[in-house]
């Protein structure tokens, strides 16, 4: 059952917004799979983003693929563990606190332009994740022994 409810909280971080971007008054979601724009509906995808739409964007925004790619290297290695029973929960971990860095790279990125505030809600799930689920199971692989 913890296995369950641990990938289930790590595909939970696929689904939440990773990055809000509030522009003026309107507000774009980067997601896991494509940036959305709530007014509008519309979802350009992490693949014509990354090969189409890339010219003339800041160069921080080419984080975000990379953090998407590290997310489903993330999401395999917890159901290929989850699936057979062997996994180092240290990669898992790992890897999202990598995508929680790409994460932090975009919102700072954005931010850092006038007029545009970022709130990187993936990174603060990729973490709570980490912290709750993958800490517990790795602490003592990764500090040393208290005597």
């Amino acid at each position: 059952m913890e296995g369950l409810r641990r990938l289930l909280a790590i595909l939970a971080v696929g689904v939440v917004p990773w990055t809000v971007v509030f522009v003026g008054g309107d507000a774009t979601l980067v997601l896991s799979i494509g940036l959305l724009d709530p007014t509008t509906l519309t979802l350009t995808d992490v693949y014509a983003y990354t090969f189409v739409h890339t010219r003339g964007l800041p160069a921080s925004l080419f984080a975000w693929p990379l953090g998407a790619a590290l997310y489903l290297l993330a999401l395999g290695s917890a159901l290929l563990g989850t699936a057979t029973g062997h996994e180092d929960r240290r990669v898992t971990a790992g890897l999202l606190v990598l995508v929680a860095l790409t994460q932090l790279t975009v919102a700072w990125g954005l931010t850092t332009r006038l007029g545009t505030v970022a709130v990187p809600l993936g990174s603060v799930a990729a973490l709570a994740v980490v912290a709750l689920m993958e800490w517990p199971a790795i602490r003592g692989s990764v500090l040393p022994a208290s005597r």
